[in-house]
């Protein structure tokens, strides 16, 4: 006798594929309370690990310790900006986080803006307000670009 009980297929075809972030560390740098939840709650539900920060000085210093898989940073900050964290960042050897690929988040999007944040040191630009989509995507992307040239001889 055949067993359709809901439980017959244990090891069948109910898997769902694997979050897109699952595994990743992911620093979000945000000077406002709302956009570091609503960032990290998007980040969160397709399976990464998230630790957000409020400022520039605060970033620098978690970033050698947590060691992030990727870094999604505000542009507009008080005290300390994104672009002057990034060059910050950037100047950290490998083995303290000075190589991780880097987001910016900014509401400054035009193409001006986006120059200036890839020249600095991001590897991609996303204007706000963010579509939880595109912010995923990115992050995917960065990632798998900063793999492949570590891969690289």
């Amino acid at each position: 006798m055949e067993d359709n009980s809901l439980f017959s297929n244990i090891d069948g075809d109910t898997t769902q594929p694997p979050l897109p972030l699952a595994n990743l560390k992911i620093l979000v740098v945000d000077d406002d309370d709302d956009s570091r939840f609503y960032i990290s709650t998007v980040l969160e539900a397709d399976g990464a690990s998230v630790t957000t920060v409020a400022s520039a000085a605060k970033a620098l210093e978690v970033i050698p310790h947590l060691q992030p898989d990727v870094l999604v940073c505000d542009i507009a900050m008080p005290i300390e900006d994104g672009y002057s964290l990034i060059a910050k960042v950037r100047a950290l050897t490998a083995e303290s986080g000075g190589d991780v690929p880097a987001i910016a988040l900014t509401a400054y999007a035009d193409s001006e803006d986006r120059a200036r944040a890839l020249e600095v040191g991001f590897q991609s630009h996303v204007g706000k307000p963010v579509d939880p989509e595109v912010l995923v995507a990115t992050v995917v992307n960065v990632r798998q670009e900063a793999g492949s040239r570590s891969l690289d001889p």
